[in-house]
Order: structure tokens, then C-alpha cells, then sequence
């Protein structure tokens, strides 16, 4: 008697560790799939407090933003050079569009990497100013504080709600072919936005 049990309750023990063997190769799977995830991505995930912005020249003038890094050193300069004449709102929107493509996949992972995608090589320049010849000269310092702190707002977290999750902008006074397939989500300034729709896996 004492025999059967001892064999029942070792078939119910063996049952759950046999149930388990797929449960945990998927989180081996999962493991290693989070560990490849730059640390810029994966902190991107994460819930923040969110920063409250007022678009105005005047609250920006009076803001003192610290916390510069690399990645707000490489967004500051793309602003400058993509977006200085515009609005702050407009330049806020830029920014958005930079760190929209850190989120996703299909870009590089850091601010920096997006910004300087295929820089060098003939057409595959993602921003034009780091790639038209001309070498990047700040000449208006006092533009380049305006969205120096534009950067490090928006790489310390602040929201993200100009654009709807636009990946793309151009200026008016273009007309890329991307633009006609590409839907277009805002209009703020010289520049329209857009999102690259989502691709869908074929089998």
C-alpha cells in the first residue's frame, strides 16, 4: 500500500516538472532576448514621470535643463541644424521623430545611431545635414541653447504627443515618394509629419 503511494505522489510531482520543461526554455528565450536589447531601448520601455511642457520660447528661456549626455548632444545638433527656425513646438516635434525611431526596431538604438544612419554613403543619408558636404558650424549660440534644452527634455522623457508617432517629416517644399504611401498624422511649421506603416510578416 504504502509502495502505491509513493508511486502516485511521484507521478504527481513528476507532472508539473514535465509541464514546466517549454514554460521555462520560453523564459530562457525571453531572457536572452531582453539581454539584447540595448540599455537606451529597454529604458525607453519603462514608465516615466512625465515632464510637463509648455511650447513657448519664454517658459524654455527661463528653464535651467541639466543632465546633458551624449545622446542629448547628438539630438541638439540635429535640431539645430534640421529645425532651428522653427517654432518650439516645431522643434519639439522633431525631436519626437528622432527618438520615435530609437523605439523602434527598424532603426538603430540610440539617438546618436539614428541620427547618423548611413551618413557617409551616397542617397542613404536619414538627415541631410550630415551628409550635404558642409561642415557643422554653430554660428547662433543662442539657438543652439533653445534646442539644447529641447534635447535634454525629451531624452529625460518628456511626452511625446506633437506627432501621434510620426517616423518621417519633410519640409513643404519637397515631395518624397515616401510621402505618398506613408500616412501623414500632423503639420506643424515647414514640416509635414509622418508614420512608416507597421509591415505585416507574409507566410
Amino acid at each position: 500500500m504504502k509502495h502505491g503511494l509513493l508511486i502516485a505522489a511521484l507521478a504527481v510531482l513528476a507532472g508539473p516538472v514535465a509541464a514546466d520543461t517549454p514554460v521555462t526554455r520560453l523564459m530562457e528565450q525571453e531572457t536572452r532576448a531582453l539581454r539584447s536589447i540595448s540599455g537606451d531601448r529597454l529604458a525607453s520601455y519603462i514608465t516615466r514621470p512625465e515632464i510637463g511642457i509648455e511650447y513657448s520660447r519664454d517658459w524654455l528661456a527661463g528653464l535651467d535643463v541639466d543632465g546633458g549626455n551624449v545622446q542629448s548632444a547628438c539630438l541638439a545638433e540635429a535640431l539645430y541644424f534640421e529645425a532651428r527656425g522653427e517654432s518650439v513646438r516645431g522643434q519639439f516635434a522633431v525631436a519626437e521623430v528622432i527618438l520615435n525611431r530609437v523605439d523602434s526596431a527598424a532603426y538603430p538604438d540610440t539617438v546618436c545611431g539614428v541620427i547618423h544612419q548611413g551618413t557617409g554613403r551616397k542617397f542613404q543619408c536619414q538627415f541631410t545635414y550630415t551628409c550635404d558636404g558642409h561642415e557643422e558650424h554653430i554660428a547662433n549660440p543662442a539657438a543652439f541653447d533653445q534646442v539644447n534644452k529641447v534635447a535634454r527634455l525629451m531624452v529625460q522623457g518628456a511626452p511625446r504627443r506633437l506627432t501621434d508617432g510620426a517616423t518621417h517629416y519633410h519640409t513643404r517644399a519637397v515631395n518624397p515618394r515616401w510621402a505618398r504611401v506613408y500616412p501623414r498624422t500632423t503639420t506643424i511649421g515647414v514640416h509635414h509629419f509622418y508614420r512608416k506603416p507597421t509591415q505585416l510578416s507574409r507566410n
